[in-house]
């Protein structure tokens, strides 16, 4: 376990300097483009008959579960770093705009996806089950907060529409991995629940998650108050994080949503009444030093896990369509609402297009396409998530900033 901590460290290391150095990319993007065109340049040379490391590559990254790695992992620690320098006054201003879209738009999507992902696959003569369909609308469909609030970071957008997408997309992925979290129970049991049993693991995972998170914030806020020892409060804070998510695991609440919730309390209330000034500084500058090196780690691992994807023949086409669908499904349920009401959404005019072409997909969704059970139909999701994924956050992710300005939307 050892060397391939120390493996993916250096890569990280190695790729976040290059992109520094040379392309001066935002650092998620460039780090991930690099590891990516690393992984596609060993495919390339393999394909000719050039001996390359490709098989130590594969075995290594065989070796880690991706899926557990960032779901038991890095996600409580990236979601808290990025709910912590969230506005919680303005959120809360703008949550009910931001509750519908995360709770009524995701849920919308994930079926327009499942919907249409199934038509495009008869279309095309090729077969996905209709479970399957709907469970990659329903992993697709959540914005990755992760690749999401680092790029916001140098889109210089207003704060309403950076705190509308933020907001949104920390709250999302939650409601994705309860919709994500059902279907494959029903997958595993052949049958569908009934509506009770549905709404009661809803309840369960999503209200239960929210709950937990505030009496996690309030207890941490509390003890922050009794004492003046950053040392200490920075540890009382990771300790949160950590012990919370794998609290919350074992009430089978929602995590993410959990500690989105700590995060969003102790970045407020927290902040103001509870840090002395340098407990402020020394705790900001742990948690963005910490979100920086998780999140470099976390997009060279899913560049180089194209490595590691077994890329079924034939799903060219399908997965351009998935691309476009993804980007249809999030203009009709979020960015047509938003165009068409602005005011009650509280943002600018033009704002839904923004909205909708910074619904950025990341590794969260990969993570879920990985623990579908083996098989064909598994390897269809994940090249089809794939596919998705790295669009979204090569293309998408690097237009989002000359889009705002086109649209005049850019804080100054």
């Amino acid at each position: 376990m050892l060397d391939i901590a120390a493996v993916i460290l250096v890569l990280a290391a190695g790729a976040a300097w290059l992109n520094r150095k040379v392309f001066r990319l935002p650092p998620t993007i460039g780090v991930m483009a690099i590891a990516l065109v690393a992984s596609l340049g060993v495919v390339g040379l393999e394909m000719v008959g050039v001996t390359t490391p490709g098989k130590q590559e594969r075995a290594l990254l065989a070796s880690i579960d991706f899926t557990d790695v960032l779901m038991e992992g890095m996600l409580s620690v990236l979601l808290f770093a990025g709910a912590l320098h969230v506005d919680l006054a303005r959120l809360w201003r703008l949550a009910r705009p931001i509750g519908i879209l995360a709770l009524v738009g995701t849920a919308l999507s994930a079926l327009l996806i499942g919907l249409g992902c199934h038509w495009l696959f008869g279309l095309l003569g090729l077969e996905l089950p209709w479970i399957h369909c709907l469970l990659f609308g329903a992993l697709i469909s959540p914005t990755d907060p992760v690749a999401v609030l680092g790029i916001l970071e140098s889109a210089h957008v207003p704060r309403d529409v950076e705190s509308t997408i933020a907001g949104e997309s920390l709250i999302n992925d939650g409601v994705g991995v309860v919709l994500f979290a059902l279907l494959l129970d029903t997958l595993r049991m052949g049958h569908l629940p009934t509506l009770g049993e549905a709404l009661t693991l809803f309840v369960h995972e999503a209200v239960g998650g929210i709950v937990l998170g505030f009496c996690l914030g309030w207890l941490v806020n509390r003890l922050l108050a009794t004492i003046d020892d950053y040392r200490v409060e920075v540890l009382i804070t990771l300790a949160t994080v950590v012990g919370g998510y794998a609290l919350a695991n074992r009430l089978h609440t929602s995590g993410p949503l959990a500690m989105v919730v700590v995060g969003l309390l102790v970045g407020s209330e927290g902040r103001e009444w509870s840090m002395s000034e340098t407990t402020r500084e020394r705790l900001d500058l742990f948690w963005h030093l910490l979100d920086e090196i998780l999140n470099s780690v976390l997009f060279v691992l899913i560049g180089l896990e194209f490595a590691v994807i077994h890329y079924t023949p034939g799903l060219t086409r399908a997965a351009v369509g998935a691309v476009i669908l993804s980007l249809l499904a999030r203009f009709l349920v979020v960015g047509i609402p938003v165009l068409c009401f602005p005011a009650w959404f509280q943002l600018p005019p033009r704002a839904g297009w923004l909205l909708t072409w910074s619904g950025v997909r990341g590794g969260i969704s990969v993570a879920l396409a990985l623990s579908l059970p083996p098989g064909p139909e598994r390897d269809t999701v994940l090249t089809l998530t794939y596919s998705v994924v790295v669009f979204s956050i090569l293309v998408q992710g690097l237009s989002i900033g000359p889009l705002a300005r086109r649209l005049g939307l850019t804080a100054g």
